[in-house]
């Protein structure tokens, strides 16, 4: 497993983040460092801000309060020149996928590099758009298929083509393996884990699946009462007496987790 860079500025820092919707408040306070060249999972129930507070990150929602700055550059800035750096700097994976439906598979892709390159010939970005979807794991022939020609785990992986179209250093995955059966669900973490060390990508992952965090995750940060709680390995998280925390790692799916990655550990995998 890759490790994050323990020492240097964080690539992604968030400090003081707010997020309310009327008097309904989600983040107070919140403080996150993501290391470069980590793989971050982050977790937490239901309504605790996790999408919320990616989408503050990459600067499609302008928290109430607080500060993110991505590769040293400020997020919330109004100007338009950090505004481009983040977009051509971060890729990411919507929960949903969130494919044009009217598209086929490579223009989907291509929608970034058009509007980030332009000038880029056809026929290049054809190719470009080829190769991604190659790096995705899926056949030469689905970049001509329509996302509703494909199967659930084939539209992930269509969104995941798109979010590499620039050659991000940073990719935002949302719930990536919601909906996908156990072993489609365990590619697509192999495939997550084998880009990030083929690429050197730093990967901020929202999930709620324990397979994911035991057998990908460097570090998983814990989403509860409005800000980060903690952040550390999973074994350091088991340990931590909190009573959310307990539940979710050490209850009767996170105990089956636990030895999945025991069995998989022992077999060399």
């Amino acid at each position: 497993m890759a490790a994050g860079d323990d020492n240097g500025e964080p690539i992604i820092r968030v400090r003081g983040l707010a997020n309310r919707f009327g008097s309904q408040v989600v983040h107070e306070g919140l403080d996150l460092d993501v290391r470069r060249g980590e793989i971050l999972g982050i977790v937490g129930g239901s309504g605790s801000g996790k999408s919320v507070l990616m989408r503050s990150i990459i600067g499609l929602r302008e928290p109430q309060a607080g500060t993110v700055e991505l590769m040293g550059v400020d997020v919330l800035s109004e100007d338009a020149e950090a505004s481009m750096y983040v977009e051509r700097n971060s890729g990411v994976l919507f929960q949903d996928g969130a494919l044009f439906s009217s598209l086929t598979v490579g223009e989907n892709v291509q929608v970034p590099l058009k509007e980030h390159f332009p000038d880029l010939p056809e026929s290049l970005r054809y190719e470009l758009a080829l190769l991604k979807v190659k790096l995705a794991g899926l056949p030469a022939d689905a970049i001509d298929k329509l996302p509703s020609q494909l199967s659930g785990g084939m539209r992930k992986r269509a969104a995941l083509a798109r979010a590499l179209a620039l050659d991000p250093p940073v990719l935002f995955l949302d719930e990536p393996t919601a909906g996908l059966d156990p072993i489609g669900a365990a590619a697509f973490d192999h495939l997550i884990r084998t880009l990030q060390e083929a690429l050197g990508l730093t990967v901020f992952l929202i999930t709620h699946d324990l397979d994911t965090l035991y057998a990908i995750c460097d570090r998983v940060a814990v989403l509860a009462e409005k800000r980060i709680l903690a952040v550390g390995t999973v074994a350091e998280l088991e340990r931590l007496e909190h009573e959310w925390v307990q539940s979710y790692f050490n209850g009767p799916r996170g105990r089956a987790a636990q030895q999945a990655a025991a069995r998989n550990s022992g077999g060399g995998g």
